[in-house]
């Protein structure tokens, strides 16, 4: 699509009304801008005139977003975030291409981090740059091109690329199992369990595979796996855990499966890969988006291995 530059206002237009819309002042926009603050009123009048509609209402001495100024401020302000990071992304690596992406933060350190060298070996002139988020997101307002979900594949304004499945066991400390002993699945009512603001009826649906129906579950909650991993590992209690993800405790003995017996239950949400449709084409994706594949069907095909 043709890029019609006549709906393009000035820039320096637009990074007035976006200081002006954070700070709610054009007082204060004027001196993050080193402007006076008549030189920001008469580049945010400019804009409205260009817009056709007042963006501020000015009450006496004071400004405010009017509803479609708040409407606008959201839209100019992610546009000016990914303007930004692509002119910083271009500036580390000229000769390549650079891909924002948000990972869930312990898949991203335990599982993705340590095969990136794979990755930069095989696309040299491709710049990765990693952002935490947690749940999903508006793309639009974000300057990232891709996301790692885990869930469902449901993303509003977004396509999604199967990576992979998971198991999850109940975890917990040596000290914690020897105090416990835990024989059945009931057991593990005794001990405090740990649970994910992410996923808060892991435990309840673990319990229903195991065929123990139990009303209440109470325990500790946590917003990440590193914690709920190291608080398990501290004696807190005993946390649901996607295996892959903790097997250097496990390994280390820091960690220990609270019941060894049982198999392990995989988890009905799964990992995917997420972009807006708007950036499919973009090459750094797409050469990350065949890699990231190829390493999940190996990982995958590895971990089924006997």
């Amino acid at each position: 699509m043709q890029l019609s530059r006549r709906f393009l206002p000035p820039m320096s237009l637009l990074c007035a009304f976006e200081a002006s819309a954070r700070h709610q002042s054009f007082t204060a926009a004027a001196g993050e801008l080193h402007l006076t603050q008549s030189a920001v009123s008469r580049q945010i009048r400019a804009l409205e005139e260009r817009l056709g509609t007042e963006l501020f209402v000015r009450e006496r001495q004071t400004v405010r977003l009017s509803p479609a100024g708040q409407a606008y401020a959201l839209e100019i302000r992610g546009a000016l975030m990914r303007i930004s990071n692509a002119t910083l992304g271009f500036r580390t690596n000229p000769q390549g291409g650079s891909l924002n992406l948000a990972i869930l933060p312990t898949f991203g350190t335990r599982w993705l981090a340590p095969r990136l060298p794979q990755f930069f070996s095989a696309h040299p002139g491709i710049t990765i740059n990693l952002t935490t988020r947690l749940s999903q997101f508006d793309f639009q307002l974000e300057a990232v091109d891709a996301g790692i979900h885990f869930g469902l594949p449901h993303w509003p304004g977004a396509e999604l690329e199967f990576l992979m499945s998971e198991t999850v066991v109940p975890a917990c400390s040596p000290g914690v199992w020897a105090q416990h002993q835990f024989a059945q699945p009931q057991d593990l009512l005794r001990a405090p369990l740990l649970h994910l603001v992410s996923r808060p009826d892991a435990w309840r649906r673990w319990f229903d595979h195991q065929g123990c129906h139990v009303t209440e579950i109470q325990g500790m909650l946590f917003d990440q796996f590193a914690t709920a991993a190291q608080a398990a590992t501290a004696g807190v209690g005993v946390a649901l855990l996607p295996k892959f993800l903790i097997e250097r405790e496990l390994e280390s003995g820091e960690l220990v499966r609270a019941l060894p017996q049982l198999p392990e239950v995989e988890s009905a949400e799964r990992y995917y890969l997420a972009w807006p449709t708007s950036r499919a084409g973009y090459p750094p994706l797409q050469a990350f988006r065949g890699w990231l594949q190829e390493a999940a069907q190996s990982f995958m095909a590895a971990a089924v291995k006997p």
